[in-house]
């Protein structure tokens, strides 16, 4: 097989970065080819941006105020996050309780959809026992406890995640410290309610059993491979009670079929991997709610938002076009958006 020596490699690559410089050494504009390109790229990048917030702004200003919402039983499937979600009262009724706000964004959507499953599986309740796996930062050991109910926190040991790079990002919890909110609840009832666990999705402990509902949110995806994430959502049955609950969201690979990403670290599972999990689960006894693989056919539903998507990154153009307003993102060249399953333990 041919290839090219050290000192020519090198040569190359300094050549084509200096091809893809935007002006040269003495600051002249660099009029080659490739850098026309480049540079046309990233004012698209930046335009398709700002016309994509720009419209979540203006849809979000749009929304009706809704006073008289309560939780109800809407039928939750095992399914995409998509505008019409974000616009309904389920939806606006958990962003509420959460005191999060109505935004056209997929993470809030991951939310509301964990929190109307323990709903609608009747474990928004007194007493009731929660497991949350790879938590983070995020609200929900706060709201359970205020709710009464009994929440072990769980996340990758220190190390292992900062070598991930979720402690930088602000992404671990390594205390319970990080998992508590004092909007949602007062800390002697947290404090009461809740405990943290060091656990490893890969490798669940084995004494953490006797749950009525478990969940994680876009963390399988994380596992190092669709298997390994797949593998997990199945073992995680074995923490709950029969008829308990396990809901999950995920990074989905808007096409069904072709290449996805597998084996790195933010994979993308698609809807074959899905429907062969939940085969395997109802071979089992579990129950898995019905699918539904609608993507949404309403102006936000087609905007695919590009990188980079979050704040501080130094890039004072993005900086100013706010904080990023998307259902749907662009993942290692893949069109994505978060999906969530719900599987109901044999009883």
């Amino acid at each position: 097989m041919f290839s090219l020596s050290y000192p020519l490699k090198f040569f190359l690559k300094r050549e084509v970065n200096a091809l893809a410089q935007p002006v040269s050494p003495e600051g002249q504009p660099n009029l080659n080819e490739m850098a026309r390109i480049a540079n046309s790229v990233r004012v698209m990048e930046l335009n398709i941006k700002a016309f994509g917030y720009d419209l979540a702004r203006r849809a979000q200003e749009a929304l009706p105020v809704r006073t008289d919402l309560t939780a109800r039983q809407v039928g939750l499937a095992s399914k995409a996050s998509t505008q019409a979600d974000i616009e309904s009262d389920w939806c606006a009724y958990w962003a509420n309780e959460l005191r999060a706000g109505v935004v056209y964004h997929r993470k809030l959507w991951e939310l509301t959809y964990v929190a109307q499953a323990v709903y609608e599986y009747g474990f928004m309740r007194p007493g009731a026992r929660g497991l949350g796996f790879g938590c983070g930062l995020e609200p929900f050991p706060s709201y359970f406890a205020a709710q009464g109910i009994a929440v072990t926190v769980t996340d990758l040991e220190i190390e292992a995640a900062r070598a991930k790079g979720w402690v930088e990002s602000s992404q671990h919890a390594k205390s319970l410290d990080q998992a508590f909110h004092a909007h949602l609840v007062d800390r002697e009832t947290f404090d009461r309610q809740v405990e943290f666990r060091v656990a490893d999705m890969n490798d669940i402990p084995a004494d953490l059993t006797g749950y009525d509902f478990c969940w994680s949110m876009c963390a399988v995806e994380h596992l190092g491979s669709i298997k390994q994430g797949l593998d997990f959502i199945e073992a995680s049955l074995k923490t709950l009670n029969p008829g308990g609950l396990s809901v999950h969201t995920m990074e989905y690979n808007c096409e069904p079929e072709g290449p996805t990403v597998d084996n790195w670290p933010t994979v993308l599972f698609q809807r074959r991997h899905l429907e062969a999990l939940a085969d395997r689960l109802r071979a089992q006894g579990h129950e898995v709610a019905a699918f539904d693989f609608n993507l949404g056919h309403q102006p936000l539903d087609h905007f695919i938002d590009v990188p980079p998507y979050y704040m501080g990154t130094g890039d004072t153009a993005v900086a100013a076009l706010g904080h990023p307003l998307h259902i749907k993102l662009v993942l290692d060249g893949f069109v994505a958006t978060c999906f969530g399953i719900i599987v109901r333990k044999a009883a």
